[in-house]
């Protein structure tokens, strides 16, 4: 025994399980997912270069679900989250902060709105040029 195992003990000298299965990855798996992550990328600059959508309010929805889409693509084949990965916690964190983030983000447009709607109208004053 080294002193190193020594030093760490039985705990150091294994870091995984030998039955756990490691997110591993392949040259296909990583061209797969640059593939799309390009296409993904490539596809708003040409909905909005080409004017495909004649309304901004579909080509912003259409924008925001490719990102969307790009962002699991990333967490697929670039971060290699899935259920099986540390027993699924750190997709159940991920899914966790994601709702975290969207209470957050709801919250706050809806009080800005309301804040907008529900101002007092003796509380702005008019803007008027002196003559």
């Amino acid at each position: 025994m080294s002193a190193h195992d020594t030093a760490l003990g039985d705990a150091g000298a294994h870091d995984h399980d030998e039955d756990e299965e490691l997110p591993h990855s392949t040259f296909s798996g990583y061209m797969t997912g640059f593939v799309l992550a390009v296409a993904l990328t490539a596809l708003p600059f040409w909905i909005v270069m080409g004017s495909v959508f004649h309304r901004s309010g579909v080509t912003a929805a259409a924008i925001l679900l490719i990102g969307a889409v790009q962002i699991v693509v990333h967490m697929i084949y670039f971060l290699h989250m899935d259920g099986k990965v540390q027993g699924g916690w750190s997709l159940l964190a991920l899914i966790f902060t994601i709702v975290l983030v969207a209470i957050a983000l709801s919250g706050s447009i809806w009080v800005m709105y309301h804040l907008n709607e529900n101002m007092m109208p003796g509380m702005m004053q008019p803007m008027h040029n002196p003559p």
